[in-house]
């Protein structure tokens, strides 16, 4: 578990920010010295991170939280998305100044309900950069 916090694996930082709701996000700590040209994997539950005027870094920032929205009618979209920014529902989002989001549906739910919206295990296969 990387609370505001920073690994490297492979050579790759592994950076992992901690709860914003619960007032414990701290992006300051989380990118604590990481050069400005890395390339960084960020992990935040919440996709709202990436909106907070304190978020310091780059990269690509992988999250989940919103279950998808769990209920998506055709042509109204999500009913229930527990996040400020509804474009934060699901898959990915160009952020700009090098940061991309991906927002996974996961398999879980906050009701036990899904419609129109199908639980989500998510595989990205890394690898090294191109010459």
């Amino acid at each position: 578990m990387l609370r505001n916090e920073r690994t490297t694996v492979e050579g790759l930082p592994l950076i992992g920010c901690d709860d914003l709701w619960a007032n414990r996000f701290d992006p300051a700590v989380a990118f604590r010295d990481l050069p400005a040209a890395s390339a960084a994997l960020v992990l935040s539950h919440n996709p709202d991170t990436v909106d907070d005027p304190r978020w310091v870094g780059r990269g690509w920032v992988l999250a989940g939280h919103t279950h998808g929205g769990q209920v998506r009618l055709p042509f109204v979209g999500p009913l229930i998305l527990p996040v400020r920014n509804r474009r934060y529902a699901a898959g990915e989002v160009d952020l700009g100044r090098g940061r991309r989001l991906y927002v996974s549906r996961g398999v879980g739910h906050l009701l036990p309900v899904r419609f129109g919206v199908r639980p989500e295990v998510t595989l990205f296969t890394l690898g090294a950069a191109g010459p």
